[in-house]
């Protein structure tokens, strides 16, 4: 019985290790960056999540965050726990905080350092959310004044 269990967890394990080495998966990268913080979220093509690093998880100071220094360190987390499950190339889905123009400093680090670990690179998408007119802005008739 025994010696039956350990050939089909075997038989499993070389299946996948197969699946593997055929075909590079394809992954998608969902990274959000404010100027306070950085979110890498790697989901499969259906939606599932793969693994999710943040920036409070790699450094201890609030501030450091949104650096692009720590923004390296998270991606290079996100690079060993996708090579071990065999993501070969990434589709990139970058968000800013809403109404934002630009990206906090982390992304673009995110990208390259990514791109740099190996990965293939098949597109980069801004998603970041914007008002089309909505609920009227906080401030007042005569607006935010210093």
């Amino acid at each position: 019985m025994k010696s039956e269990a350990t050939q089909e967890t075997k038989e499993k394990k070389t299946n996948i290790k197969e699946i593997r080495e055929k075909k590079k998966a394809e992954a998608v990268v969902n990274i959000y960056t404010s100027f306070n913080n950085t979110i890498v979220h790697v989901t499969d093509m259906s939606g599932k999540t793969l693994t999710k690093v943040t920036g409070g998880m790699v450094t201890k100071h609030g501030r450091l965050k949104a650096n692009p220094t720590i923004a390296m360190f998270i991606a290079k987390r996100v690079a060993e726990n996708l090579h071990e499950i065999g993501v070969g190339s990434l589709y990139f889905r970058i968000r800013a905080k809403t109404r934002n123009p630009v990206p906090g400093p982390g992304a673009n680090a995110i990208v390259k350092s990514l791109s740099r670990a190996g990965f293939k690179i098949l597109n980069i998408l801004d998603t970041t959310r914007f008002p089309r007119g909505g609920p009227k802005k906080k401030g007042g008739r005569r607006g935010r004044r210093p």
